[in-house]
């Protein structure tokens, strides 16, 4: 699986309809579609669909936003699954051409404006391999705190304190499965806990 680490915007025109496409990293979704609405007052549609991670489960959603129904969001969601891309989103903007055209043209439009996106970010290597984080919670004694606090900078771990105690400190740490694995081994036998 893949993700995206920031936007990658498409353009190009067919029978006078202008698609505009834009792929993020699903945090961006929101926000974005509220400004490219205020952006491109005049634009018809916005179509979008989404992918992401919630609870350890991949939730999936879409909108042809007034085009026919499965012309456009649909199409956009299975390029999505097809290219593996998790933690993303896809909003495409149409500005119409008085032109229809067809259910067959808009799903290669849509198509089109992804795919051109997810060319560019392959391209510029802002598609990334997606990867499960994990957050686990312990118990270290405040001696060895620093130690700690250097091992899970040195994994890119975030290390947040949470309870401090008079002999020690619980402590949360969250980060990619291989870097929490590879702490929890450090931890147990280099440091003996």
């Amino acid at each position: 699986m893949n993700t995206i680490n920031k936007v990658i915007c498409s353009e190009f025109e067919v029978k006078g309809s202008k698609f505009l496409g834009f792929l993020m990293p699903y945090s961006f979704y929101d926000n974005q579609l509220k400004e490219l609405k205020n952006t491109h007052p005049k634009a018809v549609h916005f179509v979008y669909a989404y992918r992401k991670i919630q609870s350890g489960q991949i939730h999936e959603g879409f909108s042809d936003d007034g085009e026919p129904r499965g012309s456009s969001g649909m199409p956009v969601l299975n390029i999505m699954r097809r290219e593996g891309l998790i933690d993303s989103a896809v909003i495409v903007v149409r500005y119409f051409g008085g032109v229809l055209l067809g259910v067959g043209g808009l799903m290669k439009a849509y198509g089109k404006s992804i795919l051109l996106c997810v060319d560019l970010a392959k391209k510029t290597q802002v598609m990334i391999p997606f990867e499960f984080f994990k957050t686990i919670s312990l118990q270290c004694p405040y001696k060895i705190l620093r130690k700690i606090e250097y091992l899970a900078k040195n994994l890119d771990l975030m290390l947040e304190k949470k309870d401090f105690m008079q002999n020690s400190i619980k402590i949360n740490l969250s980060g990619s499965i291989k870097g929490v694995d590879t702490f929890l081994n450090i931890y147990r036998h280099d440091l003996g806990y």
